[in-house]
């Protein structure tokens, strides 16, 4: 069964699920799925023009707070969305679609078997999906030259150092469960990734027991009073009036990786103060969010995060 783009303006914007759809698009029709993505290019540009207008109104009306914004970012992606696609947008989708097929050398109605003929490759996507997904469908929206990076050539982007492969290895390792933990809170699965990755260290600093065993807590949480699953004493950085300190604290420990993310996921849903964290679109807000509800004591903690999320490992290593 074929996948319709003129079917997309009846889905919400933040559907994870359209990613998978995209990439069926390319495989059955990669004249049809360039078009999917190029509408979706426009639908980013839009929604940064929203958020900028919205940016430049007044934020201290009686009815703001982080609610109401994070609803109104909602409203905005869903209203860039359906001016993308319907009415035929604003034009840039088509230039977008015009640049990409003379890229990808793709002629008017070519279909998928002609296009794999000739030897044409699909450049916007991998084997499961994850650049398409990063760049078009749920990229961070960076500004200025980290958004102009997020579309340069792999070849610009690259980095073959042991760190390249350690975290490609990373996330091989943890993008499905990524992508499960994105389904139950709405949030893009590469921001999941990020917060594990610096938690973990790209899963070289996770914690582990005083024995060497390895507790699978990609993200750093600590086993409370309400916590009766197993658990490891490991030292840590806490950062008390700004400085740091070194301590031991005890921490979940997982029977495996998807346990961690299911956990991590379940903390984020079910713990109020991490309400307005539920659906972020935009990295350097879920970064913000973050550190606002409290994850860490580390002043700079948003910062780091959000410099993972819009930065060139994660990029590399998402697109394989």
């Amino acid at each position: 069964m074929s996948i319709k783009v003129q079917n997309t303006p009846n889905r919400a914007a933040f559907d994870v699920q359209s990613a998978q759809d995209l990439r069926t698009q390319f495989q059955k029709d990669p004249q049809q799925g360039v078009k999917a993505a190029a509408q979706q290019f426009e639908t980013l540009f839009l929604q940064m023009v929203l958020k900028s207008m919205r940016d430049a109104t007044p934020q201290d009306g009686l009815l703001s707070s982080d609610q109401s914004r994070f609803y109104n970012g909602l409203l905005d992606q869903q209203m860039a969305q359906n001016m993308a696609t319907q009415s035929g947008g604003v034009g840039f989708a088509k230039l977008i679609e015009q640049q990409l097929g003379r890229q990808m050398g793709l002629a008017e109605g070519q279909s998928a078997s002609t296009a794999n003929a000739a030897g044409n490759s699909l450049p916007l996507s991998t084997s499961d999906g994850r650049h398409l997904q990063y760049q078009t469908v749920l990229g961070s929206q960076p500004t200025s030259a980290a958004y102009a990076s997020s579309f340069a050539p792999i070849s610009t982007i690259g980095n073959t150092s042991d760190n390249a492969a350690t975290s490609q290895a990373f996330v091989n390792r943890v993008w499905p469960h990524a992508v499960e933990a994105s389904r139950s809170t709405g949030i893009p699965p590469q921001f999941l990734v990020a917060h594990a990755a610096l938690e973990s260290g790209w899963g070289k600093s996770e914690v582990r027991g005083a024995d060497g065993s390895n507790s699978f807590n990609l993200f750093g949480i600590k086993a409370g009073k309400n916590w009766s699953g197993a658990t490891v004493d490991a030292k840590t950085t806490e950062y008390v009036d700004g400085q740091p300190q070194q301590s031991v604290e005890r921490f979940r420990a997982y029977g495996s990786y998807e346990e961690s993310f299911r956990d991590y996921a379940g903390l984020l849903r079910n713990n109020p103060r991490y309400s307005g964290v539920i659906g972020s679109q935009d990295g350097t807000e879920f970064a913000r969010r973050v550190q606002q509800a409290g994850y860490a004591t580390d002043p700079m903690y948003a910062d780091k995060l959000s410099r993972i999320i819009n930065g060139p490992t994660l990029r590399q290593a998402l697109i394989g």
